[in-house]
C-alpha cells in the first residue's frame, strides 16, 4: 500500500478478517493514528479494534524506537528538500536495523517475560 489511510486500513482489516478462524473473533490493539479510528473505516464483524492510550510506550514499544531514532539521527536537523528528508530517514532506519541489540533493548519489557 502506498498510503496510510482509511481505505488502506479497511483493506488490511478485510485481509485479517479472512484469516480469522470461523466462529472466532479477533481483537486488534492499535495506536491512535487517524486512519485507525476514522468514521470511514470499514471494520469486519469478526474484528474488534481496541485503541491504546496516546503516548503509551509501555504498551506500544515502537514509540521508544521512534524516540531513539529522533534522539540519535533525526533531531536538530534542517532539511533542504523532501528528498533530503526521505534520504535521512532511510539512513537512520538502516543504521537502526544494523543494530538489532538496540531494537531488542528498546522494545523489551521486563514485565512481559513472565507470560
Amino acid at each position: 500500500m502506498p498510503r496510510c489511510n482509511s481505505e488502506a486500513m479497511s483493506m488490511h482489516l478485510e485481509e485479517i478478517a479472512f484469516h480469522v478462524a470461523p466462529g472466532a473473533h479477533a481483537v486488534l490493539l492499535l495506536d491512535q493514528a487517524g486512519w485507525h479510528g476514522s468514521a470511514e473505516l470499514v471494520v469486519p464483524p469478526n474484528i474488534t479494534l481496541m485503541p491504546l492510550p496516546p503516548r503509551c510506550p509501555e504498551l506500544n514499544p515502537v514509540e521508544n524506537v521512534w524516540q531513539f531514532m529522533r534522539d540519535n539521527w533525526l533531531s536538530n536537523r534542517i532539511f533542504k528538500s523532501y528528498d533530503d528528508i526521505v534520504d535521512h530517514c532511510c539512513f537512520a532506519w538502516n543504521k537502526l536495523v544494523d543494530q538489532p541489540w538496540h531494537i531488542m533493548s528498546i522494545g523489551m519489557r521486563q514485565w512481559a517475560h513472565g507470560y
